[in-house]
């Protein structure tokens, strides 16, 4: 037969993804740990929870994506970070469950593969799993012709935990009018809000590569694509020596409303918005942008990247040993009664 089609004719190059699998293999091996081997082309993965130490474990499960962070990553070719943002808005949700995160897969979606900036990616992505303790243990790789313009791609995460029966926050039985809260610093904006950021940067006139105003010596796409905070490590002891009462991880719905999905029924967050400084990016978007404080409590973080709740006397060793591993940790609130309707 002359003059047949390939695959590789309607746009899809099967040595391009057979080469990104092998340059990934590497990276993948690398976050291997007890229970996964992280090993790469099987049709699924197995763990053992035995082997990870759990007794009576119940999985916990979340998926994300990292939102319109992706165009300033296309934009401005910052491929390298976007990886660690997918792995901390999974893995920071399985906190809040009470949960250590344990093995992630990625779903990385492209119009034409790029060798070279899919292993970016994914190392990026291989790097998150490491600071947050988890497995990389497969993926997918869809190369879509006429699905995504040149140059554009999508990634969506998905990450699998555990935690003890006896383990699952939040707390509601426990938590009590007057309980703490506890706000863990951010990196910047984290994934959040990112449409936002870039209409407020085109109002600004600034090009990505200009000084950022906010941070000395980085450009606006440096500072602006600085990768949200994983918290597994500085927060997952304290969870599990029975310290925390609930979690809220603050992504989109900002200070206003993810606080609410960690409370008990018949109580609320009193947050004392004077308690730390509004960081120099958030000052920055707020007045180039003309944003109202409450728009942007609800849109971003404000700097608070997690709140945890806790007794009171667990104030002073819990910041204590959050300060001890670099968190920047601080009294945000307390809970209160709230008014019946």
């Amino acid at each position: 037969m002359t003059n047949g089609l390939t695959y590789a004719d309607a746009g899809v190059d099967i040595d391009a993804g057979n080469a990104l699998v092998e340059a990934i293999k590497p990276l993948a091996k690398a976050t291997r740990r007890p229970g996964a081997e992280a090993s790469l082309g099987g049709f699924g993965a197995l763990f053992d929870l035995k082997a990870a130490g759990y007794h009576d474990p119940l999985l916990v499960t979340t998926t994300d994506g990292v939102g319109t962070k992706l165009k300033v990553a296309i934009e401005t070719n910052r491929h390298d970070t976007v990886g660690i943002d997918l792995v901390a808005m999974c893995v920071n949700d399985l906190l809040a469950q009470g949960a250590e995160p344990l093995m992630f897969l990625d779903y990385y979606a492209v119009g034409k593969l790029d060798v070279e900036a899919g292993r970016r990616i994914i190392g990026g992505i291989a790097e998150g799993c490491r600071i947050s303790g988890s497995a990389l243990v497969g993926g997918e790789t869809a190369e879509m012709p006429g699905m995504y313009a040149d140059g554009d791609y999508d990634l969506a995460g998905f990450s699998v935990g555990a935690v003890e029966r006896d383990g699952v926050l939040p707390r509601f039985d426990l938590q009590k009018s007057g309980d703490v809260l506890i706000g863990l610093g951010s990196s910047g904006p984290h994934s959040n809000g990112y449409s936002l950021i870039r209409r407020i940067v085109e109002r600004s006139g600034l090009a990505w590569d200009a000084p950022a105003p906010f941070a000395e010596g980085k450009t606006l796409a440096e500072a602006l694509t600085e990768p949200t905070r994983i918290y597994v490590k500085s927060v997952l002891p304290l969870i599990q020596a029975g310290r925390v009462k609930g979690l809220a991880h603050i992504t989109g719905g900002g200070l206003i409303e993810n606080p609410p999905r960690a409370i008990a029924p018949g109580l609320e967050a009193k947050i004392d918005w004077d308690a730390w400084p509004l960081p120099p990016v958030f000052d920055w978007l707020q007045r180039t942008g003309g944003v109202t404080d409450h728009e942007l409590r609800r849109t971003f973080n404000c700097g608070v990247g997690l709140m945890l709740i806790v007794a009171p006397s667990d104030v002073e060793p819990v910041l204590a040993a959050l300060l001890n591993v670099g968190e920047d940790a601080f009294v945000i609130g307390e809970l209160t009664k709230a008014p019946k309707e």
